[in-house]
């Protein structure tokens, strides 16, 4: 493998990249939406056959339909690398309208071009290098519809493939300028109270706040925190009661979990489910758990780290590891010992937010980094 052909090839491809991103881009795809995101799948299925990939789709009824795409040799005894990506995005509709496409100053901009509309369409670039250059190995490119809302229903479909994959790699954003090793998982409680309701002015001593009840169990619940274990607990969102005088019969709380480590998961789900009520006649209703597990940074990951290390490193850049306390669908193929290299998308700022953008400047290295990559694992 010559890593300078794959750097000229890739360089050569940057107006495809830039073409086919502005289209995909241009494609609203909220996840919330399935026929939205089902048009933004369908698109980038057929850039993939024009690149002779073989697609299976996932019907679904809830969410967008999910893609597998198949490249590279057929009959080969080589076990495929599975890339990730996703094509849903947090975005509604409209948003086009004050977020739009535009090709600036260096930078790419608009709604889900970081996350990850680039990566997949860096990934395609990538295989049609491979292709042209026959270097192309069994590579399967999985398309979630839901990622954004928690891979409901892409998660076994991702995990059946990984078990059959010698590596993983994951479309996501860069960290800055690292690749990600390591992942907190992601946990998610749903606090119910139910309290006796009640006039506060006539009949006071006859309500039990559900509000003050759900207070206490929030102070109660922030002890659980362990920074030293990368272990944090948040109650993001609070609600409850009707009138300031109405003794509130209802509160909620609905919080987030995040750990580190895969053994502290039944250590917080323990104590989540230890909590009892300080107002006896209160009652507590407890739904959630952890929806992702963390991706930990162990040797298969740190193997395909070094490898991605010395390929840029011929590349002409430098690459370092980062960890993230957000989660991704590495962290399910990661939990089951498949080595797990995330962040192989694209580089910029802004994910989720107005200023969401991409750096042209990264494209053509990140992208035949991906390819190199591609080539080299197996």
């Amino acid at each position: 493998m010559s890593i300078s052909d794959i750097a000229a090839k890739t360089q050569g491809k940057l107006p495809w990249f830039l073409q086919h991103l502005e289209e995909l881009v241009r494609v609203e795809s909220p996840s919330e939406d399935p026929a939205a995101v089902n048009a933004a799948q369908q698109l980038t299925a057929g850039w993939a056959a024009a690149l002779g990939g073989k697609t299976k789709r996932y019907p679904q009824k809830n969410f967008g339909d999910v893609y597998e795409l198949r490249f590279g040799p057929t009959r080969s005894r080589q076990r495929p690398v599975l890339i990730l990506g996703h094509l849903d995005t947090v975005w509604p509709h409209g948003t086009l309208k004050s977020m739009p496409w535009s090709n600036k100053g260096g930078k790419l901009s608009g709604p889900g071009v970081l996350d990850m509309k680039a990566g997949v369409v860096m990934a395609l670039t990538a295989v049609s290098v491979l292709n042209e250059l026959n270097l192309l190995r069994p590579v399967t490119l999985l398309l979630v519809s839901e990622e954004e809302i928690g891979s409901l229903v892409s998660r076994p479909i991702t995990e059946r493939l990984a078990q059959q994959s010698s590596a993983v790699f994951v479309l996501e954003p860069a960290q800055g300028l690292a690749l990600k090793t390591a992942r907190k998982g992601v946990g998610h409680y749903d606090l119910h109270v139910t309290g006796i309701g009640s006039h506060s002015g006539v009949d006071f001593e006859r309500g039990h706040s559900a509000v003050l009840e759900l207070a206490r169990q929030i102070e109660r619940i922030s002890t659980f925190t362990d920074l030293s274990r990368g272990l944090t607990v948040n109650p993001g969102v609070i609600s409850g009661g009707t009138r300031s005088n109405v003794i509130a019969a209802e509160a909620h709380a609905e919080i987030d979990v995040r750990i580190a480590r895969a053994a502290d998961e039944k250590r917080v789900d323990r104590l989540f489910r230890s909590l009892n009520p300080f107002d006896k006649a209160c009652k507590l209703t407890l739904t959630g758990g952890l929806n992702r597990p963390p991706m930990e940074r162990k040797a298969g990951t740190i193997a395909l780290f070094k490898q991605a290390k010395r390929l840029a490193a011929d590349l002409g850049f430098s690459l370092e590891e980062a960890s993230t306390g957000g989660g991704s669908d590495g962290n399910f193929t990661a939990a089951l010992g498949v080595p797990t290299l995330d962040g192989m998308g694209a580089i910029g700022a802004g994910a989720h937010a107005a200023h969401e953008h991409i750096l042209v400047e990264h494209i053509v290295p990140r992208t035949a980094l991906l390819a190199a990559m591609l080539a080299t694992t197996g």
